[in-house]
């Protein structure tokens, strides 16, 4: 992770000065220089000035201009490049858009070992932000190449945001390192071949957590067999490597690392499907993309990122995360389609598609986590389901909840971080077709309305403790199946593993539930 520190404004005597400039509002289009931006001007005699009038450059939002080894009076030592990033207007600035900002000037300076940002016109949270993005952007999963060239290599190893408010910058960015952690972290867990990353392998990963005051605890095959969990058993069956179930937990409110004012009397739930390879089971899938299929524990991926983060920034809160990890595999002794598996709800349920095993993971992992916990609210995250990507594409998580204030905060969470998703529906009449002719209910519905349908089954093992006369637990269900991957760049994400999930969470954590 490149190294980011907060600094007085010292005009750079080599490497890349970064300037993030806003629009003007006068007839030239961008405003007069300021701080290191006029500095180096003065120092150039007026070329970088000169240079940016030629290049057109006014600041608008996506303009970018570089400049190239500026001569400085006297001979004088300075950057090797200039690269102006345009904010657009003062008045319409936004995190969002101060994180892409500090994105695009990534590839601009990724040739030099060391940048400045001038960032003193910036507010402090602004230019905290602006570093975020440059952060985010840098994310790369290269532990597998060994014969990559030198001069294709990213370079930057430090970047210096240059503000005369150094404290309160530093005060804001503490938060955002932690969650860019927590994010690097799901994104190396989303990119790992599944050959690396099985069940128990994972579940390890999860116990380095503890350094950071997390209390994690993994129960394995005999654990999960007494407490009757026949849905996840049975999709972990046909495969040699054995499943796991993680539990992390987080007493920020009342326990290691909290400032809490009071304690809390529930805890937040967050519930990640781990399925750490999907072959679809016996109904087995395509050959065409099944690689893609290590990624299917993306939604386990988010919960743990999730949990860095809140843990690392030392979220005055209580939460505990859960994740269901297996492997979905095909042999002599996996899951048939027509199979009754009994769940640890005590519902039966008859497997008509052994593919839709992620519900089936997480119907035993949602029934125990409200039996041990009794939380305030929980929300699963998945890749559950293709039709979502049919109904949304890759640009919107689906959103099922049975509370609307849930999700409203969920919603704008996700607006807030770039995260964004749209609520589906739910009802009696997607419910019916679960019906089964044998058992309790099957475990697909049918192509029409196939992400609500898995809605639908996840949400019958909501509430299993509560009397009829006792109000709903909050639950939110995010199908992520087409924002976990992204096959191509995002403002703040390359290529690859998104983490979508752990900046959402995270501020829908921040926003409503710290005390």
């Amino acid at each position: 992770m490149l190294d980011i520190a907060f600094v007085k404004p010292v005009l750079p005597r080599h490497g890349a000065l970064v300037l993030p400039l806003v629009e003007g509002s006068g007839p030239e289009g961008m405003n007069e220089l300021a701080g290191l931006a006029q500095a180096v001007d003065a120092a150039s005699g007026g070329a970088v000035a000169r240079a940016l009038a030629a290049a057109s450059f006014k600041g608008r939002k996506g303009q970018s201009c570089t400049i190239w080894a500026p001569a400085l009076e006297g001979g004088a030592s300075g950057p090797s490049r200039i690269v102006a990033i345009g904010l657009g207007k003062a008045a319409e600035l936004t995190p969002e858009g101060l994180e892409a900002a500090g994105a695009a000037a990534l590839p601009l300076v990724n040739g030099e070992r060391e940048a400045v940002i001038a960032a003193e016109t910036l507010a402090a949270p602004q230019a905290a932000a602006f570093a975020l993005g440059l952060l985010l952007k840098s994310y790369r999963f290269d532990r597998y190449r060994t014969t990559e060239k030198e001069e294709d290599k990213p370079k930057l190893e430090r970047v210096e945001v240059a503000t005369d408010a150094t404290t309160a910058a530093k005060t804001a960015w503490a938060p955002m390192r932690a969650v860019a952690e927590g994010v690097f972290l799901s994104r190396d867990l989303v990119s790992e071949p599944p050959n690396i990353l099985h069940p128990e392998e994972m579940a390890e990963r999860c116990q380095e957590l503890e350094k950071l005051g997390l209390t994690v605890e993994v129960l394995g095959p005999k654990e999960m067999k007494k407490l009757g969990m026949g849905a996840l058993l049975g999709v972990a069956q046909g495969s040699a490597r054995e499943p796991r179930i993680v539990v992390m937990q987080w007493l920020g409110a009342t326990g290691n690392g909290g400032k809490g004012k009071k304690a809390a009397t529930k805890p937040l739930a967050f519930i990640g499907k781990g399925v750490t390879f999907d072959t679809g089971g016996i109904s087995i899938k395509p050959a065409a993309g099944m690689e893609d299929m290590k990624w299917d524990m993306a939604g386990a991926g988010a919960v743990i990122g999730l949990m860095a983060a809140l843990a690392g920034r030392r979220a005055r809160v209580d939460a505990v995360g859960l994740v269901g990890l297996v492997e979905n595999m095909p042999s002599g002794d996996a899951q048939r389609p027509g199979d009754v598996v009994k769940t640890a709800s005590g519902q039966t349920v008859e497997v008509i598609n052994t593919d839709a095993e992620g519900r089936l993971v997480l119907a035993d992992v949602i029934h125990y986590c409200q039996q041990r916990f009794e939380p305030r609210f929980m929300i699963d995250l998945a890749t559950l389901t293709g039709a979502i990507i049919i109904s949304l594409g890759h640009e919107h998580a689906g959103l099922f909840s049975n509370d609307d204030a849930l999700a409203q905060q969920i919603t704008a969470a996700g607006k807030a971080v770039g995260e964004a998703c749209w609520r589906m529906p739910l009802g009696e009449a997607y419910d019916k077709q679960l019906k089964s002719d044998i058992a309790d209910m099957k475990n697909v519905g049918g192509r029409p309305g196939g992400s609500i349908t898995a809605a639908q089954f996840i949400q019958r093992f909501v509430n299993t403790k509560n009397g009829p006369m006792q109000a709903p637990t909050p639950w939110a269900h995010l199908d992520i199946a087409g924002v976990a991957w992204s096959s191509k760049d995002l403002p703040t994400v390359p290529k690859g593993a998104t983490a979508f999930g752990v900046r959402l969470l995270d501020r829908l954590v921040a926003d409503h539930y710290e005390g």
